[in-house]
């Protein structure tokens, strides 16, 4: 089985599946991805993504301000850690630093200042919570890496997601309690530093992901991404091992569930059987 472990199921395109979500799920579970990590780019997606969780057993959501998004007012820690609970997530983000747009559109995206502060504030939420965080970063290393090491708690930790770094940023990220999520952009052709990653991470701190409707991979790009096509980045990463992508999907579905802990709290036999094999149950 396979886990996307960072989709956007409320934002999916609708030529997807002539925009049926369920449909669009039904696709993935035919492919043996049999959980979804519903992520949250702003504190009002989370209701909906409640609302889609409740529909669907083997949908699991979060909670959590994106980097790159302008509001008018910031979240206070206790609104964070007030509607993270309130809807029951597994994790809070995805949150983070992004500078790349900065010198090119700084009208458009928040400032260094202001996307520090609210990376801060959350990671605190998390970790007062005892939750992982889900991190984006982009161009934003030294920061993103200082404020993990200051505010999260390695016991719990957390992943970046949509990993686009470097091979030393991933090590320094899994020192740290995290895990590194690799998404379609493993398979493009110019990723060969991000293979790299796919080949020297230890597996057992590899994720799989889509952050669908964005970035599908090899051979669907410049499609609108869907949760089934997570399956292709467990294939790129299997040949780039040079294991099975069984033993991919094995060990990164086991991973994604020591990471999110509260996720799927009523879990079927062969999800039963795969957490067995890793000591999770």
């Amino acid at each position: 089985m396979f886990v996307d472990s960072h989709c956007h199921l409320d934002r999916l395109d609708p030529a997807t599946h002539e925009g049926s979500l369920a449909a669009a799920l039904q696709a993935a579970r035919a492919r043996d991805v049999r959980q979804f990590l519903a992520v949250a780019v702003t504190l009002d997606d989370v209701p909906t993504l409640a609302g889609i969780a409740r529909e669907h057993a083997d949908v699991a959501i979060s909670a959590g301000v994106h980097p790159l998004h302008l509001l008018d007012c910031e979240p206070e820690l206790e609104s964070i850690k007030e509607t993270a609970e309130r809807f029951g997530v597994v994790a809070i983000g995805e949150c983070g630093l992004d500078y790349h747009y900065l010198d090119k559109a700084p009208e458009r995206v928040p400032s260094r200042e202001i996307q520090r502060e609210r990376f801060r504030r959350q990671l605190v939420a998390a970790t007062e919570l005892e939750l992982p965080v889900i991190v984006h970063t982009r161009d934003a290393r030294e920061d993103t890496l200082a404020l993990i090491r200051e505010h999260s708690d390695p016991a719990i930790g957390g992943v970046l997601h949509c990993f686009t770094e470097d091979l030393e940023m991933a090590r320094e990220a899994v020192r740290h309690g995290f895990y590194i999520s690799l998404s379609g952009i493993v398979t493009f052709r110019n990723a060969e530093s991000l293979r790299e990653v796919a080949r020297r991470v230890p597996l057992d701190r590899l994720l799989i992901e889509t952050d669908s409707p964005y970035l599908a991979p090899v051979p669907h790009r410049g499609r609108p991404n869907e949760p089934a096509w997570v399956v292709e980045v467990a294939h790129c990463i299997a040949g780039e091992r040079g294991i099975s992508v069984e033993e991919v999907a094995m060990q990164t579905t086991a991973n994604f569930y020591r990471l999110f802990r509260h996720a799927a709290p009523e879990v079927s036999a062969e999800t039963r059987e795969v957490l067995a094999r890793a000591g999770l149950v």
